[in-house]
């Protein structure tokens, strides 16, 4: 199908550049496009951060793709799909790579509006409903984003980020940059679906189709949320107390509420969007400790819950493929019949549930550690309450849905198609290698020069606008 393979070969070549583009991340590079001097002109950054979001949005946008080129032959107007899902992954790019405030929220609308479209794909009644209801929460957190970098315009006179850093250090604090802050949690805060702007979520995540599932969980929500948040307040707003116990606050209330609405469903995708929640909030408590150890946790988190989520939303596509249907208690022993998809949503029920020696281990056990370290127990003490709650859920999913005897209903069930199952491999392979980031080889190349670029704070300003060719 030469729409599937144009949009594998795009987004296989995005991966590959961003990959070599981590060779640079170690010395940031601008671009200033049309040859405009920032902070007249526009400007493209690449430091630390940047790569590593990159690395993360491409690599699973590519394996979802690949997912997709069998898992769409039963949907009408794949070349639509294709050309949303391509709109979508540049939009999430360019918030990456922006340097400019109000580029990062026209690009965050592309991605925005591109996945409103995409959930309601199906076109079935509650995919409609659940793309409206996203599409009315959604530009409502972008409403509070555009207010936050009007007020910041007019406050500093300029859109670029670095600029406005300086500006804004120049200022010192103000009661003006306290509501900004709030204006941007609360926006952000939607776009990542942390608690409490998590309202949206539970009903676009399963309606979509099952790689579009995988991509607002895996790598959307991350890239217009979490990286959007850091960004603006480590390298712009400059990151203060008051703002490391809200983020901490939202990230402790997201894992335990998001995990404990899972617990209870039974609608495989429906629990699965329920700890995509649940793991934001491990994220963002990494990040709110602001320690080097809790950013170092808190990336490393968001890069393996990009991987394993991911992982879970094709392999419950994968089930409902081949059995049409989504509801755990009408499975039972499908590892009979789908092997590959029994074992591959056992790795990834493992690595969320922070089963060593997966991927999902070593990120929360530096985030647990970071915040025993910092003093802060309590929030120690929810994430590993957190975690265990989460095994309970993935336990669930495994016994009722692939453990035991063949349900006789499924007799003739078989595997799914070749490239579905090649991604859910790859995938799954990441999921087992990923805790090897933590070596200093590898955290060096890849994890160190992303959470350096956090750490620098307003620092950021001074290469981009001074040094960084």
């Amino acid at each position: 199908d030469a729409m599937a393979v144009l949009a594998t070969g795009a987004v296989l070549v995005g991966a590959l550049s961003s990959i070599w583009l981590l060779r640079a991340a170690g010395a940031p590079l601008t671009y200033t496009l049309g040859g405009w001097q920032p902070p007249l002109g526009i400007v493209m950054v690449l430091d630390g951060l940047t790569a590593f979001m990159l690395v993360t949005v491409n690599v699973v946008a590519f394996l979802v793709v690949l997912f997709s080129i069998d898992y769409m032959e039963r949907f009408t107007s794949k070349g639509q799909f294709y050309a949303l899902l391509l709109l979508m992954v540049a939009g999430m790019n360019a918030v990456v790579v922006t340097g400019d405030l109000f580029n990062l929220f026209v690009f965050l609308e592309v991605a925005a509006v591109a996945s409103y479209a995409l959930v309601a794909f199906g076109t079935e009644r509650h995919e409609l409903e659940a793309a409206f209801k996203y599409a009315v929460m959604g530009s409502v957190g972008s409403l509070f984003i555009l207010l936050g970098i009007a007020i910041l315009y007019s406050y500093t006179s300029t859109l670029n980020m670095a600029d406005m850093a300086q500006e804004l250090a120049r200022k010192g604090p103000s009661d003006l940059g306290r509501m900004v802050s709030a204006l941007f949690l609360m926006g952000f805060g939607l776009k990542a679906a942390a608690v409490p702007f998590h309202a949206w979520l539970p009903d676009a995540h399963p309606s979509a189709p099952a790689p579009i599932s995988a991509m607002l969980s895996g790598v959307l929500i991350k890239a217009l949320g979490i990286y959007a948040l850091c960004r603006v307040f480590f390298n712009v707003i400059g990151f203060t107390p008051q703002i490391s116990s809200i983020l901490l606050f939202l990230g402790a209330l997201s894992m335990v509420i998001g995990v404990f609405l899972a617990i209870g469903q039974w609608d495989m995708k429906r629990l699965l969007a329920y700890h995509s929640i649940s793991q934001i909030g491990y994220v963002l408590l990494g990040i709110g400790l602001g320690t080097p150890l809790g950013l170092l946790g808190g990336l490393l988190h968001l890069l393996n819950h990009s991987i394993f989520k991911s992982l879970l939303f094709l392999d419950s596509g994968a089930v409902e493929y081949a059995t049409g249907t989504r509801n755990l208690q009408k499975m039972g022993g499908l590892s009979v019949r789908m092997p590959v998809t029994g074992s591959t949503t056992l790795i990834a029920s493992m690595s969320i549930a922070g089963i060593p020696p997966f991927s999902g281990f070593w990120s929360k056990l530096i985030i647990i550690m970071a915040a025993v370290q910092a003093g802060r127990l309590g929030y120690a003490f929810w994430a590993a309450l957190a975690s265990l709650l989460t095994l309970a859920s993935f336990m669930k999913v495994m016994k009722y849905g692939f453990a035991g005897k063949l349900n006789e209903a499924w007799r003739s069930v078989r595997e799914v198609p070749f490239f579905m199952r090649l991604s859910m491999c790859l995938l799954a392979l990441l999921c087992i290698v990923g805790g090897l980031l933590v070596l200093p080889s590898a955290r060096e190349f890849f994890l160190d020069p992303a959470f350096r670029a956090l750490l620098q704070g307003t620092q950021y300003a001074t290469f981009v606008l001074g040094g960084g060719q």
